[in-house]
């Protein structure tokens, strides 16, 4: 129970999340199969576990743990198009007359409800993290609609969830900017070798560096033509390393092999028990890390009115 990617939220009012009353909130909204003619269903699922009795909430210290999956039909474009267009045809010779757009558009319908029950099922899955203590909200993706999929499904189900994207009082591109050209990032903060480089203009150049020296005269020429970071590979004491970007989007969180390791120790031979010590321990670890990152972009902003 690693996150991968990380979107933090901050909560804007005090809110007591109990879990037996979270448990039960979320169970009025499960995760289940599409039938027939459903394109998508969403819902929450047992982050730990399987089966009718797994929990929906995983408590763990002062954190919970929820999950959500989405279940949706895959209908090619191409395939209703073609089909459409062979009814159409079929029609419009047969009968001799035009086929007009609210006629079409039926018809679409009738093929999409026809072919619905054959379509292939993809299933996703999103775990997201509630730190009380903290006012967070940390949600394992890089995607924001996949995010608000997950803590708008939560604020239907417990009635009320006054949360916000957390942001900074600096741009993050101009601090991660700064970092470059200065060679150095905050204290605790390392740069790593991987960068995105954007012309301020609208129409500008992107440049993407990946396993390069960033302190070589080529990426500083490039910030001297006044190109900006978006986007930028950094490292975290001995402890995890990421790319940040322009959003405030942490991507491809990794987790050292010191905590891993620790991790495995802690949650000794059960399945269960290692997967509930990875997960305090990431908590403990990120709950240390995010402010740490947040002062160093500048603290956080409080928007005014919270």
């Amino acid at each position: 129970m690693w996150f991968r990617n990380l979107l933090v939220y901050r909560l804007t009012q005090d809110i007591p999340f109990d879990a037996e009353a979270l448990e039960t909130a979320l169970s009025s909204k499960p995760a289940r199969p599409c039938a027939s003619q459903e394109l998508t269903t969403y819902g929450f699922t047992a982050p730990f576990g399987k089966g009718a009795d797994a929990p929906l909430v995983h408590v763990s210290g002062d954190f919970l743990l929820i999950g959500a999956r989405k279940e949706e039909r895959i209908l090619p474009g191409s395939v209703v198009r073609d089909a459409l267009k062979e009814k159409v045809d079929e029609i419009e010779n047969t009968q001799m007359r035009k086929v007009y757009k609210k006629e079409r558009d039926q018809i679409k319908d009738e093929i999409v409800q026809a072919f619905l029950p054959r379509a292939f099922i993809r299933k996703s899955g999103t775990f997201a993290a509630i730190a009380p203590k903290q006012g967070l909200i940390l949600v394992d993706s890089a995607s924001a609609k996949k995010a608000e999929d997950l803590l708008s499904t939560l604020r239907e189900a417990i009635g009320s969830l006054p949360v916000r994207p957390l942001s900074v009082k600096i741009a993050p591109t101009a601090t991660l900017t700064d970092w470059l050209k200065n060679q150095s990032a905050a204290e605790g903060f390392f740069v790593l070798d991987e960068c995105e480089l954007r012309d301020t203009h609208e129409d500008g150049g992107v440049v993407r560096c990946k396993r390069q020296d960033l302190t070589s005269e080529e990426i500083q020429l490039h910030l001297s033509t006044g190109k900006q970071v978006t986007q930028l590979s950094l490292a975290w004491q001995d402890k995890l390393s990421f790319v940040l970007d322009d959003k405030l989007t942490i991507k491809r969180l990794r987790f050292e092999d010191v905590l891993q390791e620790q991790a495995e120790q802690d949650g000794g031979d059960d399945a269960l028990a290692q997967q509930d010590a990875s997960f305090i321990l990431m908590m403990m670890t990120l709950v240390e890390f995010l402010p740490e990152l947040f002062s160093a972009l500048g603290g956080e902003e409080i928007p005014q009115g919270i």
